[in-house]
């Protein structure tokens, strides 16, 4: 690398796990930024059973990223911050799970970067009320994908990693 050039400039890849938390469904998604062109890699879900106790799902939620982290590598992680609506059991609920997606991150010593709901879509979209539809199809076109990925945490996952990029991006443009 030249100095002064981030990593990005220089051509190399920034890797980056987008983490959409939840108990039942925690969606995840690796996109790479290279040539300052965002890339899905790999997506899913970790889907857990309400039949398993609490700590269980807990448990396998973890275990689960820990094997993504593993598997790809990446040098960042992106978690939303938690939105309390008017639900405070599912709040709970989720922040549990978010809880779990940040030891994880932490136990790998992966830096990552925190935003709202409203940043991503705003990010994604343009603007910051969007719909989950309306992000759903932004990811898909954003990222070339043939349809919009499926369940609805998988889309917001990656819609979370491209925000993380683009904060990750802008810390590293600093830096130099």
């Amino acid at each position: 690398m030249v100095r002064g050039e981030t990593a990005t400039q220089a051509g190399l890849v920034l890797r980056i796990l987008g983490i959409d938390p939840g108990t039942a469904i925690c969606g995840w998604a690796i996109i790479d930024n290279e040539n300052c062109e965002n890339k899905a890699v790999d997506y899913g879900a970790i889907v857990t059973s309400n039949k398993e106790d609490v700590s269980q799902r807990l448990a396998l939620i973890y275990d689960g990223l820990l094997k993504v982290i593993d598997r790809h590598q990446p040098r960042y992680g992106a978690v939303e911050k938690l939105f309390f609506g008017q639900n405070t059991k599912t709040a709970l609920a989720v922040g549990q799970s978010r809880g779990v997606a940040l030891l994880a991150l932490s136990h790998r010593k992966i830096p990552m970067v925190e935003m709202a709901p409203t940043e991503v879509k705003q990010t994604v979209t343009g603007y910051g009320r969007a719909d989950k539809h309306q992000v759903q199809i932004m990811v898909a076109r954003l990222l070339h994908l043939p349809e919009i990925p499926t369940p609805d945490d998988v889309a917001d996952a990656l819609a979370i990693a491209m925000t993380g990029m683009q904060w990750v991006k802008y810390r590293e443009a600093l830096r130099d």
